[in-house]
């Protein structure tokens, strides 16, 4: 069999069921507790081998850096410095996921970039070794190797497969804003009181297949800082409960806002309100990913 000289990937989003952050190390990273879940939105990402050792990187966004900055240029290097063989690779990115979203786009790309590299040079590295290169590029790496319905620890690092999450419509809907996560933590930390979602009685409702009791229980920690900075996000929240949405939550440090849902024609009907309402920029639909 010919081996192959590029493979094209899908780079999957993420959204989080739940996020609590617990505690701090002594180096300044966050401690989290949180339930990732991979859904149908993804990138593009094509690796090809090279005859020189070059590493270049393409892409068919306007605005997104193609230089060391990228954490596809830091996947590839890391790979290079990892293992002699690889001579030069070739990176193109199509981008769909939103950027700076909370959706873990870069990270699932990096991730895709190792994966690739692994297949086209037949380096035969396993899934484990190359989750311990993705931590070094980003907390989210390993979990965008690994994929599907995943309680994450530590900093995010410390992954532990769950049962799949059941079967459900998700929208997404991202407002025109940026939101900074290494601000979002610091301001976190300034808050007294805050209210915790209840981690394990999530994992709990997706082990029973319960959506509205899994809905009840969901919680995004970093809602109580990015919200006060972007009061839109609220808005869209509340659109989205008003237009039958079983649950509807901030993913990750933000701004994007997702809903669950438990029929296709409410999801439409509330991609609707919400495309109306002019609070958003990016309004998607899709369903939940199970590996």
């Amino acid at each position: 069999m010919k081996k192959k000289d590029s493979i094209t990937l899908k780079a999957l989003a993420k959204i989080n069921l739940g996020l609590d952050v617990i505690g701090t190390r002594d180096d300044g990273y966050h401690l989290v507790k949180m339930i990732m879940q991979t859904i149908h939105m993804y990138d593009l990402v094509t690796i090809k081998k090279r005859d020189d050792d070059e590493i270049v990187m393409t892409t068919d966004s306007g605005f997104l850096p193609t230089d060391d900055s990228n954490l596809c240029i830091k996947a590839a290097k890391l790979m290079k410095e990892n293992y002699p063989q690889i001579k030069g690779v070739s990176i193109h990115l199509q981008k769909r996921i939103p950027v700076a979203a909370g959706m873990a786009g870069g990270s699932s790309d990096a991730a895709a970039v190792l994966y690739g590299i692994n297949i086209v040079y037949s380096l035969g590295v396993d899934i484990e070794r190359l989750k311990e290169l993705g931590v070094l590029i980003g907390a989210d790496v390993p979990y965008c190797l690994m994929r599907g319905t995943v309680l994450a620890e530590g900093i995010g690092e410390e992954l532990t497969r769950l049962p799949a999450v059941m079967k459900c419509h998700v929208l997404i809907a991202k407002p025109g804003v940026s939101v900074s996560t290494k601000k979002v933590y610091k301001r976190l930390d300034e808050i007294e009181n805050i209210e915790h979602p209840d981690i394990d009685a999530i994992i709990e409702d997706i082990t029973n297949g319960d959506l509205k009791s899994m809905a009840s229980h969901m919680g995004n920690v970093l809602e109580e800082v990015t919200i006060p900075m972007h009061p839109q996000i609220a808005e869209i929240k509340k659109v989205m409960m008003e237009n039958g949405a079983v649950v509807s939550m901030m993913s990750g440090s933000g701004p994007t806002v997702f809903g669950l849902f438990d029929d296709n024609e409410t999801m439409m009907k509330a991609r609707d309100a919400i495309k109306e309402s002019g609070l958003c920029n990016v309004v998607r639909y899709t369903t939940m990913y199970n590996v």
